[in-house]
């Protein structure tokens, strides 16, 4: 199965942009979802700045020495045509079962991928070569880097289609979020919902942290009572 990649409207990525993965996960847990956190993701780089993209998935499994050669690079169903697949502003998403001891991208891969306008590449696994890949300026999230090629640890079998990654189900299409403290996804069906309430819960903690700055305490303040409840809505209306 491969699944056709949708566009993510402007607008949502310019809301979502200014919205920290660590509100989103406490606004997806609040709707009942607590495993949207894809574990080992984290920026190669520091100071790269929050990317918002819908998935474009790539799944490997473990590997199979008749399967998992260097003469697969070249198969119809390998990273290269994943690769030409990828459509400008994706996120790839790449479930590589956690497997820290096979990179499953190089420069030359990284580098074409930044050519086609990928956003960002987010993996539970590894990337190698890793000096090139910083080269291509690519935003990276992933678990480190490692010398040996994907075929010494993995078999890539697929592209736009459901997989694992970090422990989080991601389905291509869906929304992730990546910023300092890792990656976050957003069901595709819920964006527009998350979206509107991710907005307000950011304008709400930045006024909480102004009353903080201020000397309030925090009991009766965060979470607020009806005082500082009214007290905010008064000045949310005066910001809207």
């Amino acid at each position: 199965m491969s699944i056709d990649a949708l566009p993510l409207d402007a607008e949502i990525v310019r809301a979502l942009s200014g919205v920290t993965t660590a509100t989103l996960t406490t606004i997806l847990l609040k709707k009942g979802l607590r495993n949207v956190w894809l574990r080992g993701a984290m920026p190669l780089v520091p100071g790269q700045p929050r990317l918002v993209g819908r998935a474009f998935t790539l799944r490997f499994v473990p590997a199979r020495e008749d399967l998992a050669t260097p003469a697969s690079w070249g198969a119809p169903i390998s990273t290269r045509a994943a690769i030409e697949a990828m459509p400008e502003g994706c996120i790839a998403v790449v479930g590589a079962m956690g497997v820290t001891d096979a990179g499953i991208f190089g420069d030359i891969l990284c580098a074409r991928m930044q050519k086609r306008g990928v956003t960002a590449l987010v993996t539970d696994g590894v990337v190698r070569d890793v000096a090139g890949v910083l080269g291509t300026d690519l935003p990276i999230w992933c678990q480190g880097a490692a010398a040996p090629p994907s075929v010494a640890g993995l078999t890539f079998v697929g592209w736009q289609e459901p997989i694992g990654c970090g422990g989080v189900a991601v389905f291509p299409n869906d929304v992730i979020v990546a910023d300092a403290d890792g990656a976050v996804l957003i069901p595709a069906a819920l964006v527009d919902e998350v979206v509107a309430l991710a907005v307000e819960q950011e304008r709400f903690e930045g006024w909480i942290m102004d009353q903080v700055n201020a000397g309030q305490q925090l009991p009766g303040l965060y979470p607020p009572n009806e005082e500082n409840k009214a007290r905010y809505e008064a000045w949310a209306k005066d910001k809207r």
